[in-house]
């Protein structure tokens, strides 16, 4: 019975001898070996030998990236303004031997790191510029702890400023003053589109009379050119023609029903020069009968007479008033350019 007591104790410590002699450290770890008390060395990923009842191996060190969230902060900006910043930090062990040994409580002291850096680096800015400048902050923040856990054998990868809450009154007037500034603007672009709508119209408008201008211009110009080519043209016919004196009696004579036309013409005035014209026709008559005309000529003068541009009978039935009586060739009232009754 004590035979069997004694091989059951021999065979446990033995099993516990094996134990704690061999050791499999997993991938992305580390441990810290310490023989009596003191660091003896650190233990790389795989199997390992300690000696029993001398080695101890201390907890194993998580060698991947780890992320850490610390809970929102308050913070007292320039214009004394208490925010609540959230971070989250992401770091590696890279030295386990100083992580165990340069400080007890690596995660305690990164974020009370964290949080005084924090105030000193929002202290000196604004609410408006705290809001806008993570950036920066997240940059200064990481190089801070980088600077103080690197003795502690951790390397500070990033550093990330989650929100960044000011007071709900804050909020209210940043929202209002937002919206102000949005109408603002929109005002402004309405204005800027009326204003170029304007100008656009009226360099139209400009265009448009530049161009109606130049084409009643133009317009003129033609329209005179042709009346003086018109002009030149009778002139020149006539000139050409070399008329007499009696033929510009006649043609007188002719011309004299049209200026009675007109439903408004009430009084018509008889021209100084109307007893000259028609002596003349009298002695181009005379002229004509006294070169032996034949009696068909004389009809055909005489034809001429009464029918040409409506010569004015015994009653000077010139217009559409009463003109002067008398034979032709008397004087006729209004010489002077009087106007004869109606």
């Amino acid at each position: 019975m004590v035979a069997a007591i004694v091989a059951v104790v021999v065979v446990v410590v033995l099993l516990i001898a094996v134990a704690r002699t061999v050791r499999i450290v997993p991938q992305a770890r580390a441990g810290i070996v310490e023989r009596l008390g003191r660091y003896s060395r650190t233990l790389n990923p795989g199997l390992a030998i300690l000696v029993p009842f001398m080695d101890r191996l201390k907890p194993l060190i998580d060698l991947r990236e780890q992320v850490v969230t610390f809970p929102p902060q308050p913070v007292i900006t320039e214009d004394n303004l208490v925010v609540q910043i959230d971070t989250v930090l992401y770091f590696t062990v890279t030295d386990p031997r100083a992580a165990t040994y340069e400080i007890a409580n690596p995660l305690q002291g990164i974020e009370q790191i964290t949080v005084t850096t924090l105030r000193n680096v929002v202290g000196g800015m604004s609410l408006e510029t705290a809001l806008t400048s993570r950036d920066h902050v997240n940059a200064t923040l990481r190089g801070v702890l980088d600077e103080a856990t690197g003795k502690w054998g951790i390397r500070i990868n990033r550093v990330e400023i989650k929100s960044i809450d000011p007071p709900g009154t804050i909020q209210e007037a940043m929202e209002k003053q937002m919206r102000a500034d949005r109408d603002k603007r929109a005002a402004i672009l309405t204005a800027e589109g009326l204003k170029q709508s304007q100008i656009l119209t009226a360099e139209g408008q400009k265009q448009a009379a530049v161009l109606t201008a130049e084409g009643a211009k133009q317009s003129a110009i033609l329209r005179a050119e042709g009346d003086a080519k018109a002009i030149d043209t009778v002139f020149t016919a006539i000139h050409h023609g070399k008329p007499d004196q009696e033929l510009l009696s006649y043609q007188y004579l002719q011309m004299l029903p049209q200026l009675a036309q007109g439903s408004a013409n009430k009084v018509f005035v008889i021209p100084s020069e109307f007893t000259d014209a028609f002596s003349g026709i009298g002695r181009a008559l005379g002229a004509r009968v006294g070169n032996g005309g034949s009696d068909g000529d004389r009809e055909d003068a005489r034809g001429e007479l009464e029918t040409g541009g409506e010569s004015p009978g015994p009653r000077g039935e010139l217009g559409q008033g009463e003109g002067p009586q008398g034979a032709p060739g008397d004087p006729a009232p209004g010489d002077d350019g009087e106007s004869a009754p109606e």
